[in-house]
């Protein structure tokens, strides 16, 4: 099975950044997610939607929370992604780890994996290559313009 990495450096607390994740309104201004039911604890629904509208939904990413530590990490399990025009595609998992590098800096690190061979699972892990590390620039640009 292949994996996703990425990383990000943001000027912010690590719990700050897990909240980011987490949150709808920070979900919405940061990563563009329509809707949310995030229940964070573990055993909890991880469940994002992209472009709502009156013929549906666009995209769909669901799981359920593993592990979530705040100021240390957050892990999805079991997660699967949801497009109209492609198979579903899963179980992935979906681990986010925080941790301070300095007084004013924190270490995200992100990792995707469960990603398989082969027809849509090619294209959605080409896909996930670029939207991570866009996806956590997005996450710092966000963040570093609230503090």
């Amino acid at each position: 099975m292949r994996t996703v990495s990425a990383e990000a450096f943001i000027a912010s607390e690590p719990n700050t950044i897990l909240q980011a994740f987490l949150e709808q309104e920070h979900l919405q201004q940061w990563w563009g997610v329509s809707r949310s039911l995030v229940e964070p604890k573990s055993g909890g629904s991880y469940t994002l939607a992209w472009e709502i509208s009156e013929s549906g939904i666009k995209y769909v990413s669901s799981g359920i929370i593993d592990k979530i530590e705040p100021h240390e990490c957050l892990r999805v399990h079991k997660m699967v992604y949801l497009n109209p025009e492609k198979q579903i595609l899963g179980p992935m998992e979906l681990e986010i780890k925080v941790s301070k590098t300095d007084e004013s800096h924190t270490r995200v690190g992100l990792v995707q994996s469960g990603y398989q061979y082969g027809g849509d699972w090619d294209w959605y892990h080409e896909a996930v290559m670029q939207a991570w590390p866009y996806a956590l620039d997005l996450l710092k640009k966000y963040l570093e313009k609230k503090e």
